[in-house]
């Protein structure tokens, strides 16, 4: 096994003990234990246990990008894409060993006193909102449904975690319906409004 197989190794057994169990209270002796190495080998690939949650949270980051993308590029109009969006929730939160947001549990647990795991959070949480402005670019109706979209997803996921509940996706779905339907029809009248305007005649 080379370097980057142990690499890939521990952060696979450190992601589902912070995962499962919570970032302060697995220590690298457990770390050790579950991914199969020796401390020697942890400690050359990962010098201080912040190495290995940074390592965990980034893998995290891009797992969720590419499992958000696949189920958006598979979607077919931009409002369908959209919606998308919570399809791949409602996936995620049936998921067995879901446990909630990863960025919101770490910023909970280490937020205050880790300005790396605080920064990568909210790095997590500007890039998911960014890639809504997006999609809500391509319907063509006011930037703003982009922030509330995001704040329905992240009440699901919040709401979901908390009581057990995957429902919480199909719900925040719904609302996510009305929202983008209502976008939809204020951008078809403005643009009606603007188009009728065009075509009074002038008084000269």
């Amino acid at each position: 096994m080379n370097k980057e197989e142990y690499r890939q190794r521990i952060i696979a057994a450190a992601d589902r003990l912070y995962y499962t169990r919570g970032f302060s209270s697995v220590g690298m002796d457990q770390l050790r234990d579950a991914a199969g190495v020796s401390l020697r080998r942890l400690y050359q690939l990962f010098p201080s246990k912040n190495d290995v949650v940074m390592a965990v949270l980034r893998g995290r980051r891009r797992m969720w990008a590419e499992g958000l993308d696949e189920h958006v590029r598979a979607a077919g109009t931009p409002r369908e894409k959209l919606l998308a969006v919570y399809g791949f929730l409602s996936d995620w939160f049936c998921e067995e060993d879901f446990r909630g947001c990863g960025f919101i549990n770490a910023f909970a647990e280490l937020g205050a006193v880790n300005s790396d795991v605080a920064d990568i959070a909210r790095e997590h949480k500007v890039s998911f909102q960014r890639y809504l402005g997006e999609l809500v670019e391509r319907i063509g109706v006011d930037p703003s449904l982009a922030v509330q979209l995001a704040l329905l997803a992240e009440g699901a996921q919040t709401t979901a975690a908390i009581t057990g509940q995957a429902e919480a996706a199909d719900r925040a779905h719904e609302a996510a319906e009305v929202l983008i339907d209502a976008a939809l029809e204020r951008a078809g009248s403005d643009s009606r409004g603007k188009n009728s305007r065009a075509c009074v005649p002038s008084d000269a």
